[in-house]
């Protein structure tokens, strides 16, 4: 089964506010954060706030995500205890590079239920992600790429030619590995042109959707990163073609002048089962 992630938002857990509006977004999943949204001497707070908004409940049919801090730092445990209370879809664990860190962190949880996200964010991080994912289970990986910039001393561009060999090698991995990755986020979230740009480019790539910032990014992502009309009515002319050229006994599907292969009709059933998970189709 899919499990959209077209748009997947980050909530500062300080906020209460906003993890209020959260329940009206239409964002497919929300990651509500203990760590770089929120500031040293608000971690506590932030803690006991998401776990009440959690609990109150509202979110609907959206993912929810709590970001822990780095297990090198004096909040992890606490946050790692609080998130194992909760009645949320999985964790988030920051700048994670091995394995042992993963396992480390599930320890910790003390709940062998609760998936473990991690953030993809430090040269080391994405050249040993294959190792990682050999080793721990690990379902999502999150693109952290503000902080590979800086690990990498670039500077970002609008293209993000400082980090495309980074992003195609994880997406690369992930695939090699059957797990979902998110893109990461753009920072410029008033520039709604430049933010389809960068989701475009993420999907073309091959992500499955993109980290954001601000809920007017939202509308955007789901557009860019899930099936469009067109797509659906041209998964469903694939199928067509493909089950009418077998019923004739023709050993070839043609659709608009171009050969179907069965990997077409794969990636259209794909596209489907996509559609029909957002009640699309």
């Amino acid at each position: 089964m899919i499990r959209p992630r077209r748009s997947v938002l980050y909530m500062p857990g300080a906020n209460q506010r906003a993890m209020e509006k959260a329940r009206t977004l239409p964002a497919d999943a929300l990651i509500l954060d203990l760590e770089d949204a929120v500031a040293p001497d608000a971690k506590a707070d932030a803690r006991r706030w998401v776990g009440e908004a959690v609990a109150a409940g509202g979110y609907g049919e959206r993912e929810l995500i709590v970001r822990v801090n780095g297990l090198d730092t004096p909040w992890a445990v606490d946050d790692l205890a609080a998130a194992a209370a909760m009645d949320v879809h999985g964790v988030l664990l920051p700048k994670i590079e091995t394995a042992q860190q993963v396992e480390a962190a599930r320890a910790r949880l003390i709940r062998d239920d609760l998936p473990l996200w991690i953030m993809v964010e430090t040269p080391r991080a994405v050249l040993h992600l294959a190792d990682t994912l050999r080793s721990a289970d690990v379902p999502v990986l999150v693109m952290g790429t503000s902080d590979l910039v800086k690990e990498l001393r670039a500077r970002h561009t609008p293209s993000r030619h400082e980090v495309t060999w980074s992003l195609a090698h994880c997406v690369l991995v992930a695939r090699a590995f059957d797990r979902t990755i998110l893109d990461g986020v753009h920072l410029d979230f008033r520039n709604q042109e430049t933010f389809r740009v960068a989701c475009e480019q993420g999907r073309d790539l091959g992500f499955d959707g993109k980290t954001l910032i601000h809920p007017t990014q939202v509308e955007i992502a789901n557009a860019v990163f899930g099936p469009s009309p067109e797509d659906v009515t041209n998964a469903r002319r694939v199928i067509a073609a493909a089950r009418e050229a077998q019923a004739a006994g023709k050993g070839i599907a043609v659709l608009d002048g171009k050969l179907i292969e069965n990997l077409h009709v794969a990636e259209a059933e794909r596209v489907l089962e996509y559609a029909r998970a957002l009640r699309l189709a």
